[in-house]
């Protein structure tokens, strides 16, 4: 997850020194896009936090006195979640994005959905919703 602050100023600028981004590449990539990232690896261009929004670079543009807060509210959202939830969703996202939806994802995110709902941490945070009451990971928070 990125937040940047609106005066930002974002460069890919390996192939001024006769490199290659080789090392971030599938992760900038993966973040901006194919086409941009071509653009911005093969130009080393200056480009800005509206534009990197724009791309989806980031996800996120404060102004800076704005930043922290923005982060603490991130992460607070991260916290409140259920762990093991946190933990399924990020194996969901990686074995989900990108892939063609065929039968077997399709039945892998059934048994998934399946799995987590019997899981004692989602049957507590289904019961604390019912009940109107903080799950039981967020107890002594």
């Amino acid at each position: 997850m990125a937040v940047s602050v609106d005066s930002a100023q974002f460069c890919l600028s390996e192939v001024k020194l006769g490199l290659i981004p080789a090392t971030i590449s599938p992760y900038v990539i993966r973040a901006m896009g194919a086409r941009a990232a071509h653009r911005y690896f093969l130009t080393a261009e200056r480009f800005g936090a509206a534009e990197a929004l724009r791309i989806g670079f980031v996800h996120e543009v404060v102004k800076a006195e704005e930043l922290d807060a923005k982060t603490a509210d991130i992460a607070q959202a991260l916290v409140n979640a259920g762990p093991e939830a946190v933990k399924a969703c990020k194996k969901l996202l990686h074995d989900v994005a990108g892939h063609e939806i065929s039968a077997g994802l399709v039945r892998r995110t059934v048994e998934g959905i399946a799995d987590i709902r019997a899981s004692d941490e989602g049957r507590e945070g289904i019961q604390s919703f019912l009940g109107k009451r903080k799950p039981n990971w967020l107890l002594g928070s």
